[in-house]
């Protein structure tokens, strides 16, 4: 996943650098998806806990939100 993260950070800045539409779009985007993904993160880690998992697996099942989010970004932001 840091690759991807790592990907996403200059793809989307060189996005945004370009300055008009498009990096108005991808900054609302980029925030808008931000707080979606840390919602998404805390109730698959909320209903983990609740199932009894142990931390490690808690752990896991939050941040695959993220890394699920992280690589299709990259794709959308590769084209």
């Amino acid at each position: 996943m840091c690759w991807d993260a790592q990907a996403v950070i200059l793809l989307r800045s060189l996005r945004i650098a370009k300055g008009g539409a498009a990096a108005n779009a991808e900054t609302q985007r980029m925030i808008t998806e931000k707080i979606a993904a840390l919602g998404e993160a805390q109730l698959a880690a909320t209903v983990a806990t609740l199932k009894g998992s142990k931390k490690d697996r808690v752990a896991k099942k939050a941040l695959a939100v993220y890394a699920t989010r992280v690589r299709r970004n990259r794709r959308r932001l590769s084209k």
